[in-house]
This record gives C-alpha cells, structure tokens and sequence, in this order.
C-alpha cells in the first residue's frame, strides 16, 4: 500500500477524504454485461447522471469512514471485493473531474477553478462551437405534464394500440387502392406551396413527437426539467431532456421512453394516413396528406437513425444495454485500426462476446462513413445558401471541424507512439503499402488522355428536313457521287403547297383589283390599301417558295453522298429535322472529341493520336490536334457522344439541343491518313499528352474547385 500514488491533494493514506455533495442521489441501475449490479449516481442540480459499478458503490457507501485506507479496508473486509487504496483515490478523480464534490477550502476552490480554466476556450473557439451546436431551452413543461398525463392515460393502454394497428392495415390498403392519386398528389406537393406546407407539417409532427418522449417519461415518475430547439449548423431540431430516465433500472422502460417519440409518429402517421383515404377533396384531405407523408419519412430516415444522437441511436442503447455506445464503438475500431496497421498489442478496450465485439467495430466504421456523407452535404448545403465567401469560409471550417481534426488526432496518437509502432513486423508491412501507394500516386504513369469521338469528313454538308414533309423522290443512292449543283432529295409538303396555291389565287385577285383602281372611280379611294395587301401577300409567297426551295436542297459541292438509310423511299413522311444523309468530300478526315478542363490542358497542338472506330472493320488511324477551342461548348453538337444515346458525355436536353453537364472543350484533330471505312463513325480517341500524376489531378481538380466557386 506505500507504493500507491495519491492523488493531487492527498498527502498520505490517513488524509482525510473530501465531502461529497448533498444533494447527489443513488439509484439501482440495470445488471452490468457481466452480471454485476450497477447504480445510477444523480446531480439533480445540472440533471446529470453517471453509471458506477459496484466497485465505487461500495466505496461511496462507506465515505463517511473518513480517509481512503479506512475505506478500503472496510469494503474489502465486508464484501467480497478486494478494494486497495488507489481504487478509493480512482472515485475521488471522478468525483473531482465531474464536480461532485463540496468546495470547502482554498485548495478544493483552486482546483475547482483549474478545472474550468481547462474548460474555458477563447472567443474563437466559443463562438465555433455556439455555431456547429448550441441548444435554446423554451418551456420548462414538468407542471403541465402533470395535467396532461391523465388526459393521455388511454393512448397508453393496449386497446388504443390494437384499434392504431387496424387503423394503419385499413389505411394502408386503401392507400393501395387508390395509388395512382396517392402518387400524382406527391408529385404535386413538389412546389414552394408544398415545401411551405411540409415544413409546418414538420414542425406540428415534431412538437408531438418531443411530448410522447416526455409524457413517457412522465409516466414512469421522471421529471422533465426543459424541453427546447436544439441547432446543428445553425439547422433547428426540437429536444426534451429525458436524463432522468437514467435513474429507471428497467431497460424495458427505458427503451419505451427512447422509443415514444418514434412510437407518436407512427400513430399519428397511420391515423393521418386513413384520414387522408377516407376524406373527400378538400384542404383537410390536403393536410392530412402531408401530415402523413412528412411522419412516414421524418421517422424511418431521419429518427430511427442510430449513426448520429437520434432516437434510434439511444433506443440501440438501451436495447444492448450499452450506455455511451459510439464513444465504445469507436474505441473498439481505434484498437481494431491499430492492431490491423500497427500489431502494438495493445489490450482491448473492452472485453465482450466475440459477436458484439466484431458487430460494434463494424457499427463504428459504418457510423463514420455515414457521418462523413452527412458533414459533407451539410456542408455543401451551407456552402449554397450563404454568401460565396463566408459559405466557402463555413465549409471549410465544417470540414476541418468534422472530419479533418478527429483523423488529425488519430494521427497524433500514432506519432506519439512511434517508438512502439516503429518495432513491430506489421508496421513494416504497413509502410511498404503506403510507400507502394505514394509512388503510385506521384509516379507520372498516365501518359495518355483518352476520350470519345466522331470520325466525319473534312468538308460535309448534312441534308436535313427542313420541315416535317413527304419524300417525293430520291435522286441517289448511297455511296453515290454528285456533281455540284444536284438535287440530293426531293421533298414535298402538301400543306405548303395548298399554301402556295391559296396566295398565288389571292395575289391575282389583288393584282387585278389594284390595276382596276387605276380606271374606277369607286375603287381609286382603295388602291393604296390594294398595294399594301398586294405586299403582304407577296412576301409570304416568297417565304412559302423558299421553303419549298429548302426541301429540295442542292449539293453545294462535288461529293459522295453517305448515310442515306436503306429504308427511306419515296411516299415515306419525315418528321422535322430529320437527318437523311451527309454530302462528304472524301479526301480528307477529321475527328470531332469533347474533353474536360483538366485534359484539354495536358494536350496542345500538333500533338499525336489514335482514333480507333467502335464498327467492327473501321479499323484505326493516326490524328494529329488541330485545333482546341478556348471556350467550352455550351451544347453538345454531335449527339451520338451523349449518354442517352450510347454516349460517353452526360448532357441534358434543353429545348432542341443538348447541354453537356459539366464543362466540355471541343478538339479538332486531323486524320493522316485514309480510313478503311468511308463513312462517319463513332470511336475511341487515345492522344498522347503530357504525363500527370494522380497527386497532382487532386490538387489540381480541388484548388481549381476552390478557386471557381470563391468567385476569385
């Protein structure tokens, strides 16, 4: 026993122990994992509580003995557990950590004091904290809880629940029945009114979703101190303190509480839901559509959730009977990551059932990918609806808050720990990996910029309907030649031909009435309206024969005629621009591809490629870069390089064009020599550029993210 460190302020086994608080409280808590008994310690000042074993039960029973050794001895003389002094002196750092003990001189001030010196952050780091969390208590709800919770007696009796559970089979197969209204009202309810409409829905559903906790809780003999609106980046969500709940060594209660804000909503969601089926049209029937559809989904995505501190999470909890069950979890995936790196042999955290031990670290590694794409949407979202540079500013201080400080301190444990991880053989093993990884990532391996393309020759003309019309006739065939100046297709419409007819008859009536003017003395007072309508009429005649003119277009050069499909014959109607064929000079090719920003600066012209067709015997052919724009295209004009038809490029269609959905540079290249195939082709575009590394792509695809979206 002489060889046991007191704690700061005890100078001997004899000193005398402190005095605990007065008003702290004890409580049966539920058996431990192992069997043992545990109980709750209360302060009912912050309405806080702490599970000790029953180890520091014992020990806290007995601290009227006076000095740690007295203690000792007793617990070990009177139980059967062996108690030494440092297990007196463990209760006293708790106690003193958690300020459960009464200040009764200057040094039990001084430390009270050096505690919150610790805890005391500056300015900066206030205000940081006040903004990714902070909590507004509203209502202190105890004393209406009282008056409320004979009014709810009935919801909590089994007829209720069985009489809910007929309600939400009859409203769900009526839901079924009438699934297509059902579906066209959520497809409506997608506007600003709807969206106004869902967030009042929420805000009701959450209110009662906050008293079933309480009323619960109320039930089983706890107090409910406060209930308010707690904020997470600024995001209000509704809260109860429940902590009393702690105190119930009754899991099943405890789950019943943790459960009753998820229980409220389903309630309220099945009731809402046959209301909805049962009403007529109207505003009611409206509401309780949007009252049921926001329950539903409030309540299986977002509460029953346990990643993050929702309800899901403590009903989990309480249901494996682990309180603290993420700070576990992550301690156990922490000694899992670390062993599997490092092989320090470090002891586990926490001794459990083989099954519960693999399923908590597995429970850890998905918390934090969840949370990752969680912070990172929450961030963008911040990013959005903030001006540019201070939402810039918030996104990346949610990120580093987040997630870049939680692996920053991973890391300064293994830095710490250096010496230890330097030894072992899987530390060695660990570092050949990371070194294989880094030299992958900044060895200059990508040497080529590959891409989709469209082989087309130099000099084409592409005949397209101007407007939907019938074939009348076809001059060729594929593969022909055509000297300039021929017909390429003869295309009719009759409606524009009625047209033509109908004005050619009107222009003669005006032309005759006009010229009678001249000799009529009736009609000389009309003939400056004749003339006006004799030009009106003439110009539409004019623009109806240059339409008739365009459906019969000309070949605007020597050429072959290429792509005439096999199936287009006279008498066959052609919907509006629709493409028949393509007039070609044959002796020169080029290729037509689209690359994003960070490709088109790895090449330049005059650099090499190789084009090789998708058409089986097209073969392939040397490119040379012709020519890059410096502008991205704002359409995609070649539409067989969109993803919606077989394509590479993601684009959108926006009126009659397509618009590519992220920044896209054409590149013209060259064809040195003949294809096999004469005739346009889709392939593969390989062009040997300058090498890069998969380092450098990061940096440069980030900053370049950075840089845009700051406006700078």
């Amino acid at each position: 026993m002489e060889d046991t460190a007191p704690p700061n302020g005890f100078e001997s086994l004899l000193a005398p122990l402190p005095e605990l608080r007065e008003e702290l409280t004890l409580h049966p808590g539920p058996p431990g994992g192992d069997g043992s008994p545990t109980w709750s310690l209360q302060d009912p000042v912050r309405n806080l509580f702490f599970r000790i074993d029953w180890t520091s039960f014992e020990i806290l029973s007995r601290w009227s003995l006076g000095t740690p050794i007295a203690v000792a001895e007793a617990v070990t003389t009177q139980t059967t557990l062996d108690v030494g002094p440092e297990d007196v002196f463990e209760v006293v750092r708790f106690l003193t950590e958690n300020e459960l003990l009464r200040i009764a001189d200057a040094a039990g001030s001084q430390r009270f004091a050096a505690i919150a010196q610790r805890r005391k952050s500056g300015w900066a780091r206030w205000l940081l904290h006040h903004y990714l969390f902070f909590r507004v208590p509203l209502i202190r709800p105890d004393s209406l809880l009282e008056r409320l919770s004979p009014l709810a007696s009935s919801l909590f009796t089994s007829s209720f629940i069985k009489l809910t559970l007929a309600v939400l089979a009859i409203g769900l197969i009526e839901v079924a029945r009438q699934w297509e209204t059902f579906s066209a009202t959520l497809i409506d309810t997608f506007s600003w009114q709807g969206l106004m409409g869902y967030g009042l829905a929420l805000i009701f559903v959450k209110i009662l979703h906050e008293f079933g906790h309480a009323l619960m809780a109320k039930r089983f003999g706890c107090r409910v101190p406060v209930m308010g609106v707690a904020f997470l980046v600024m995001w209000p969500m509704a809260y109860t303190d429940v902590n009393e709940t702690w105190k119930l060594p009754d899991r099943r209660r405890r789950l019943l509480v943790s459960g009753a804000g998820i229980l409220t909503e389903l309630v309220l969601a099945a009731w809402a839901t046959l209301a909805w089926a049962l009403m007529p049209e109207g505003p009611l029937k409206g509401a309780m559509f949007l009252l049921a559809t926001t329950t539903w989904v409030s309540t299986l995505a977002i509460n029953a959730s346990p990643f993050l501190r929702f309800d899901g999470y403590f009903l989990l909890c309480d249901w494996l009977d682990m309180p603290n069950l993420h700070q576990r979890a992550f301690a156990l995936a922490r000694w899992r990551l670390r062993e599997s790196l490092f092989g320090l042999g470090d002891p586990v955290p926490e001794h459990l059932p083989k099954a519960r031990h693999k399923g908590l670290i597995v429970f850890a590694f998905i918390t934090w990918l969840y949370r990752l794409v969680i912070f990172l949407g929450i961030a963008v979202l911040v990013y959005e609806f903030f001006v540019k540079l201070l939402g810039l500013f918030l996104f990346i201080v949610e990120i580093v808050w987040f997630i870049a400080i939680p692996i920053w301190s991973e890391l300064k444990v293994w830095w710490q720990r250096r010496a230890d991880i330097r030894v072992t053989a899987r530390s060695r093993r660990t570092a050949w990996l990371a070194g294989a990884l880094m030299v992958l990532a900044i060895i200059p391996w990508r040497l080529t910029v590959e891409s989709q393309g469209m082989l087309r020759p130099t000099q084409s003309y592409a005949v397209i309907t101007p407007a939907g019309a019938r074939v009348a006739g076809l001059p060729h065939k594929h593969l022909s030649t055509v000297a300039q100046g021929d017909e390429l297709i003869r295309l009719e419409s009759p409606e524009l031909a009625l047209r033509q007819a109908n004005l050619r008859q009107r222009l003669e009536t005006l032309s005759y009435q006009a010229r009678a003017a001249t000799v009529d003395d009736e009609l000389k007072s009309r003939r400056l309206v004749f003339m006006e309508e004799l030009a009106g009429v003439e110009a539409q005649l004019t623009a109806i024969e240059d339409e008739l003119r365009r459906l019969r277009p000309l070949a605007p050069f020597d050429g072959v005629l290429l792509d005439l499909p096999p199936d287009v014959e006279a008498g066959q109607w052609l919907p509006r621009n629709t493409h028949i064929a393509t007039l070609a000079r044959l002796d020169g090719w080029r290729v037509e591809t689209f690359l994003p920003e960070a490709e088109v600066a790895r090449i330049g012209i005059g650099y090499w490629g190789r084009f090789i067709t998708e058409t089986a015997g097209g073969g392939s052919f040397w490119l040379k870069v012709e020519r890059i724009d410096e502008d991205a295209s704002r359409s995609l004009p070649e539409p067989m390089l969109a993803a919606t038809r077989g394509g590479q490029i993601l684009a959108r269609e926006k009126g009659a064009s397509l618009v590519p959905d992220h920044a896209m540079y054409r590149v013209t290249l060259r064809a040195t020599g003949q294809p096999e195939a004469q005739q346009i082709l889709r392939g593969k575009v390989i062009i040997l550029g300058n090498p890069t590394t998969l380092a450098a792509a990061f940096l440069r695809s980030t900053s370049g993210l950075l840089i845009r979206e700051a406006g700078f």
